[in-house]
């Protein structure tokens, strides 16, 4: 069982979703740009953005919960540079310190909660890279098509680049291919074959998709496709809903 919810309102504009997962066995974890505060299981980590596929496993009848962080603000959020956390489980008491993570783990707070008290002292997000991660999940094919009208505050590229890893995680070049995914998992349900699917989410043809879904999920697109995501749903919901 997977089930995900909208943020409560404070947590609007740094969260994507809460979320509530039930051990069904091992659960494949594709990447989705995201950082993910997670508490179950006797443990609370943050789980890092992912540059692929990742396996969670729990004890049998253990519960998840989390708080999956919108694109390019967990580093305000944790008070850590997002490519730090690449591809990393880190326990929460490395972090925040221990004091923060018994909370959680006694239950005297709630993952939304504990995102929520670190608020009052979060920083605007930053104008350029809000920006770039807009362009790159409007659909465009090349990161070049993306800067190539003026982004808010212009800096040069380099710096650009260096902000968005660190509020990211990893480049403008990585963050448009799983994005370019993500689109391609909420649209699957609505496409007839891989090759219409490839059309639709971008990609210059299914060998593109083909490539990409392997690099990222380890499995082919037919294998992929056929099978529920548990960082999907939200995506799917809000294109079945424009």
């Amino acid at each position: 069982m997977y089930e995900e919810g909208a943020p409560p309102g404070p947590l609007r504009g740094v969260a994507r979703c809460v979320w509530r997962s039930a051990s069904e066995g091992p659960k494949r974890i594709v990447p989705d740009g995201c950082v993910d505060l997670v508490l179950g299981d006797g443990a609370v980590f943050v789980a890092g953005p992912d540059t692929s596929a990742w396996s969670s496993v729990t004890r049998p009848g253990q519960v998840l919960r989390g708080v999956r962080l919108l694109p390019g603000r967990a580093a305000a959020v944790l008070g850590v540079a997002a490519d730090e956390l690449l591809d990393r489980r880190v326990p929460l008491a490395e972090l925040w310190g221990w004091s923060s993570a018994e909370r959680l783990l006694t239950g005297a707070l709630s993952p939304a909660e504990a995102v929520a008290g670190r608020l009052a002292d979060l920083p605007p997000p930053d104008a350029a890279v809000a920006e770039l991660i807009a362009r790159l999940d409007a659909g465009v094919s090349r990161v070049g098509e993306a800067a190539a009208r003026p982004l808010p505050a212009a800096v040069g590229e380099r710096r650009l680049r260096r902000r968005f890893v660190q509020a990211v995680g990893y480049g403008p070049a990585t963050y448009l291919r799983v994005s370019r995914f993500q689109r391609a998992v909420a649209l699957a349900p609505r496409v007839a074959d891989l090759a219409a699917l490839a059309a639709a989410a971008g990609y210059a043809d299914q060998a593109h998709l083909s490539r990409d879904c392997r690099a990222l999920t380890g499995l082919t697109p037919r294998a992929h496709f056929r099978r529920a995501s548990t960082v999907d749903v939200a995506a799917r919901d809000r294109l079945r809903s424009a």
